[in-house]
């Protein structure tokens, strides 16, 4: 369900906190003192991670998701650059597989 700025003004804060989402990992958080969060939920190498983009109103819906698009692009970037990236140091065998002695 992709969110729009009256979905997004029509919503009532609750006791607790409550996420919204928009798409690809964009998402609304709604405080109980109303205030309302944009963060973007991602991973890299199967470890979830967030990065908070701003308040709502300050951030708007169309703002937010061009955040997310961008640094989508960026995490796509740095992993590809990451995994085609030539060895520090090359690698070692170990001299006795201990694993195997026991």
């Amino acid at each position: 369900m992709s969110l729009n700025d009256t979905k997004i003004r029509n919503l009532k804060s609750c006791a607790k906190a409550f996420k919204v989402s928009d798409s690809q990992g964009l998402y609304l958080l709604v405080n109980p003192g109303s205030s309302r969060l944009w963060f973007l939920k991602y991973r890299i190498n199967r470890k979830e991670s967030r990065l908070s983009l701003g308040a709502y109103p300050d951030v708007s819906l169309s703002d937010a998701r061009q955040q997310r698009d961008g640094i989508r692009k960026l995490l796509v970037q740095k992993i590809t650059q990451h995994n085609n990236a030539p060895l520090k140091e090359p690698l070692r065998c170990q001299k006795k597989p201990s694993s195997l002695l026991h």
